[in-house]
């Protein structure tokens, strides 16, 4: 038996390969298995080529694996595209609608089925998806009452008639691929799983979540791949708690509408993706300048303008540290994994109100959109810190104004609500005095700055860099950010298997950056292997601008709109010892 396998499902997009896929891991996460996908799709509502890819295993995993063991293919392309990544011996599960073929030079057992004529014989096409999804099934020989359980609760809401049709899809599949394997293949046959409850959910969700324990209650935004999910969530959640979501005109009015609703007192976040931000910076800039508390989400994709929506990038850096016009303060944190994603979302808004600051949430579409499994979330660790709010106002001499602007020892002023007695003040985009008044003295100009500026001399965040060290001398230190922290762990394994040792941080306060926790690392590597889905190297430019290490730092960029595999990145590193050039 085996620990881990990985199975993919493609075909052209709006045929069922989302909502395969969907109750082929729901059912795997039943059983107790930990999972890790990626999803593969085109930026069209119908029609071009898409796979889900789901790695199934008995340990935690938070990587895509480097090749694969089942292949199902609703068409030719799907083969010809995806059969290379096959393991010798592995397997295609092919409809035989379309006479499918094995490329030259792979090495798989093909088993046609006729996955459109059984669904077909059962009073539609459509249930192809649950044909395909029971010879998988059958194939792995697991327990089949699992998997029909999980296709009752996907079709429970059409009726029982439904419920009915798409079981004996599975059964048909199952039957027909066993037959023509002569049943379950042994070198496909799972470990059983430890049967612990697990979350299985994508990244968007999480934060949506986090989103509504840390007491967001208002979420104004535009609909963008692959930030969309995060306004699908909270548009069934949110209400349940009293709150709201306004699907806007643009990003412009999101933003706008999430900082009024801030300095009204409502915790508030939007979320979009690289050009929905880069219409929300003058906005952002207004938060900085008006020192209201906003939570924004970047879910980064493949750039410049449209770009490439559905595919993986990690480019917005700069443009989340530097978009703004003029200078203000501002936190990007960038989550890692699933758990992070709900705690980090918390967090930032924690930090919003503590420090009255704009805060972006960074993440990439891996992240954001692939689905995994997370071990259950423990609320216990939630904290909710709204910051200095002003509760008694005193009372207002005549003709001055609360100062709502004050100067402070640590540049956070006292925020007021409004409506709360003797708390009227300015509220302006303009430089301006304490009170909020307009001002363009030179004194005040410089004393505002200098108070805004310097309100995250202070700042704590938790873990801003995870390490993994082991080793206190190693030749190697690989740093990366976002969703390829589990890649980079596994690449590591295989490093140190083969005596080249190496260390593994991952930034997760990309601003302002941790410098000295940085160069402590750092310092324990003679090179430090930088890992990012961008052409120009952003996150290692931040590494050099604040931390040197300039001449140790080699960078290793992928921005084919793929992610990162384990094999990659093993392979980078390797050279660099095998070459000498550490």
């Amino acid at each position: 038996m085996i620990s881990q396998l990985s199975w993919k499902i493609g075909g052209q997009q709006g045929e069922g390969v989302e909502s395969t896929d969907r109750i082929f891991s729901t059912a795997l996460n039943r059983l107790g298995y930990y999972l890790y996908g990626y999803r593969h799709f085109s930026s069209r509502i119908k029609g071009g080529h898409t796979n889900n890819k789901i790695r199934i295993s008995t340990k935690p995993i938070r990587a895509i694996s480097d090749d694969l063991d089942i292949l199902v293919a609703f068409d030719q392309e799907t083969i010809d595209l995806n059969s290379h990544e096959l393991r010798a011996g592995g397997v295609i599960v092919a409809d035989a609608k379309f006479s499918p073929t094995v490329p030259e030079g792979i090495d798989a057992r093909l088993f046609p089925v006729p996955i459109t004529a059984i669904a077909e014989e059962l009073g539609t096409s459509l249930m192809k998806n649950m044909v395909a999804s029971g010879a998988s099934w059958a194939l792995l020989g697991l327990p089949i009452d699992v998997f029909n359980k999980a296709v009752e609760e996907e079709f429970g809401r059409k009726g029982a008639t439904v419920v009915e049709k798409n079981v004996e899809a599975v059964a048909r599949g199952a039957n027909f691929v066993l037959e023509l394997a002569g049943g379950p293949i042994n070198e496909l046959q799972l470990e059983p799983a430890d049967g612990k409850q697990k979350l299985f959910m994508i990244g968007n969700d999480a934060i949506g979540l986090g989103a509504l324990v840390a007491g967001c209650r208002f979420m104004p935004a535009y609909p963008i791949t692959p930030a969309s999910e995060i306004m699908e969530y909270l548009i069934k959640q949110l209400p349940k708690f009293g709150g709201t979501v306004i699907q806007t005109e643009d990003e412009i009015a999101a933003v706008t509408m999430a900082i009024g609703a801030a300095y009204g007192g409502v915790r508030s976040m939007t979320a979009s993706a690289g050009p929905g931000l880069s219409l929300m910076m003058e906005a952002i800039g207004l938060a900085g300048m008006t020192e209201t508390p906003v939570v924004i989400v970047d879910t980064m994709r493949g750039g410049p303008s449209t770009g490439l929506p559905t595919k993986q990038e990690q480019s917005d850096l700069n443009a989340m540290i530097n978009g703004t016009h003029g200078e203000i303060p501002k936190v990007v944190l960038m989550p890692s994994s699933l758990e992070e994603c709900f705690y980090d979302t918390i967090e930032a808004f924690n930090i919003a109100e503590e420090y009255q600051v704009p805060v972006i949430l960074l993440t990439d579409l891996q992240l954001s959109l692939g689905k995994q499994s997370s071990e259950l979330l423990d609320l216990n660790k939630v904290q909710i810190r709204r910051g200095n709010i002003a509760t008694d106002a005193p009372a207002r001499e005549d003709g001055k104004l609360f100062k709502r602007y004050e100067f402070t020892a640590d540049g956070v002023s006292p925020r007021i609500l409004p409506g709360q007695k003797n708390g009227i003040h300015h509220v302006t985009g303009v430089e301006h005095d304490e009170e909020g008044r307009p001002s363009e003295s030179p004194v005040n100009r410089k004393k505002m700055m200098d108070k805004r500026l310097g309100k995250l001399a202070n700042l704590k965040v938790p873990n801003p860099i995870h390490v993994n060290a082991p080793h206190e001398s190693a030749d190697l230190l690989i740093v990366g950010m976002g969703s390829t922290g589990g890649t980079i762990d596994e690449a590591r394994a295989r490093l140190d298997a083969e005596g080249i040792t190496s260390n593994h941080v991952t930034v997760r306060l990309i601003h302002p950056f941790p410098a000295e926790a940085f160069k402590a690392e750092a310092a324990k590597a003679k090179k430090i292997v930088v890992i990012e889905n961008n052409a120009t190297g952003q996150l290692a430019d931040q590494i050099k601008l604040h931390a040197g290490c300039a001449d140790k730092i080699v960078n290793v960029l992928k921005y084919d709109g793929n992610p990162f595999l384990p094999a990659e990145i093993h392979k980078e590193c390797k050279g660099l010892i095998v070459h000498g050039n550490v």
